[in-house]
């Protein structure tokens, strides 16, 4: 038996990187994986990867009615939703000075939006299947100051405080729905490989900031799937409204 076995689990942002690790582990450890990305090559390679019950969906986290396409499609195909992990998201390399407002709303509707609309219309269908987890990826840079992402780290702060207001939301309502959100530090993934390589350019602030999230070790996607695995899984059925850090200790000094 797996950990997860027989939920249905959304993962937003699946293509690559974090998504696609998290996706993988839980369909690995049983569950019925609804990978979703505007990505579609690398979506669909996924799906095909993981075989069925895994599907892909097209999916802009910013759009509602693409929100409400992919929970309707999810109940049509499975039945029932137990689980959204969203993880989606992008990051913008620049200070509070030099990032544009253009680059600032971009950011927001992905990161911040995409988390709001995903609680938003994940709750009911969580409710309609008795309960479920909703974890959401927020960042180290939500819990300390991180001036080269100025942008991306307000962005983080939100899904962080959001993540708490949901968890109470439901509870006070007597739903089983749990609502947690998880911060990683530096992880090897194409988004950080990317930040590096533009910031030894452009921004020697960044390379201090990426420094010190690498300092003690460079995290793999796995390590973080691992966590969202735990927080899908009914063995966190006591933890709603936490933040957990994963980071090698950087935001505990």
């Amino acid at each position: 038996m797996g950990r997860v076995d027989g939920k249905v689990v959304m993962v937003t942002g699946a293509a690559s990187g974090l998504g696609r690790a998290q996706a993988t582990l839980l369909a690995r450890e049983g569950a019925s994986v609804v990978a979703t990305d505007v990505n579609e090559a690398g979506g669909a390679a996924l799906a095909q990867e993981l075989g069925a019950p895994a599907c892909f969906l097209h999916h802009d986290v910013r759009d509602e009615a693409s929100w409400q396409h992919a929970m309707a499609e999810t109940l049509r195909r499975f039945g029932r939703l137990d689980a959204l992990v969203n993880n989606a998201g992008i990051v913008v390399l620049a200070t509070i000075e030099d990032t544009t407002l253009e680059q600032w709303r971009a950011v927001q509707a992905v990161n911040a939006d995409g988390v709001f609309l995903g609680c938003k219309h994940a709750i009911p269908a969580l409710r309609q299947g008795g309960g479920g987890s909703i974890v959401n990826l927020s960042s180290a840079a939500a819990l300390v100051g991180t001036p080269a992402f100025a942008a991306y780290a307000a962005s983080k702060g939100a899904v962080r405080s959001l993540s708490k207001t949901v968890a109470v939301h439901c509870t006070l309502r007597g739903d089983a729905i749990r609502c947690n959100s998880i911060h990683p530090g530096g992880i090897d993934t194409p988004m950080l490989q990317g930040l590096g390589a533009l910031a030894a350019k452009a921004a020697p602030l960044a390379l201090e900031l990426l420094a010190k999230q690498t300092a003690a070790r460079v995290g793999k996607p796995d390590d973080v799937a691992e966590l969202v695995l735990y927080l899908v899984s009914d063995a966190s059925s006591l933890v709603t409204g936490a933040e957990i850090a994963i980071d090698a200790g950087m935001t505990a000094a």
